[in-house]
């Protein structure tokens, strides 16, 4: 009876154990909303920099700079009680206004690669015709960053997400704020009763 009650167990437990996933496919359109769980998702990635982008090209900063002005991306604080990949989020905001050809950027994190590279032309190994030196850079005219913040509320089965992206686009001569602008989500989710 006893070998038997194990071996009832073991089968139980084999077959609560994660399942692995099979049958993948490919979705072929990324931008369709994806709500499979409570956390952030590339849905919410996408219309935040949807509306980031198009705040910005419509700022004055951009929409009636004589030249295209140069931005700096320098962080984005993650506030929220989630592991959130920021850097994720700025890489597709910058791809997104690159494209859109109205601003350019500088590379704030090839900074110590170019460098590297000032040092390796000035030993002698480069010819004089492609010899890039120290002082021909652009310096920037912005620097965008912000901060995520989010708030999680949950009484008996229903949650509530919420979160807020701030972006702040500031003048670096100046130090002035020239665009600022928040996008906001709130989604709403309610447990499973079991047997359901």
């Amino acid at each position: 009876m006893k070998n038997f009650i194990i071996i009832v167990m073991t089968i139980f437990v084999a077959s609560c154990a994660n399942k692995t996933f099979k049958n993948g496919s490919y979705d072929s359109d990324v931008t369709r909303e994806n709500l499979l769980n409570d956390r952030w998702s590339e849905t919410d990635m996408q219309q935040a920099v949807k509306t980031m982008v198009s705040g910005i090209n419509k700022s004055s900063a951009v929409a009636y700079a004589k030249r295209r002005p140069t931005i700096v991306i320098t962080s984005l604080q993650n506030k929220t009680s989630e592991h959130i990949d920021t850097q994720s989020i700025m890489d597709m905001l910058r791809v997104e206004l690159s494209q859109s050809g109205r601003v350019q950027f500088i590379d704030k994190a090839a900074r110590q690669d170019i460098l590297d590279e000032y040092d390796y032309h000035a030993s002698g190994t480069v010819s004089q015709s492609t010899l890039k030196s120290r002082g021909q850079q652009i310096g920037a005219d912005l620097i965008l960053n912000g901060r995520m913040d989010s708030i999680v509320q949950q009484v008996g089965s229903k949650k509530t997400v919420y979160y807020k992206l701030t972006l702040n686009m500031t003048n670096l001569s100046t130090g002035i704020i020239e665009w600022t602008d928040h996008k906001q989500f709130r989604k709403i989710y309610e447990r499973n009763r079991l047997g359901r």
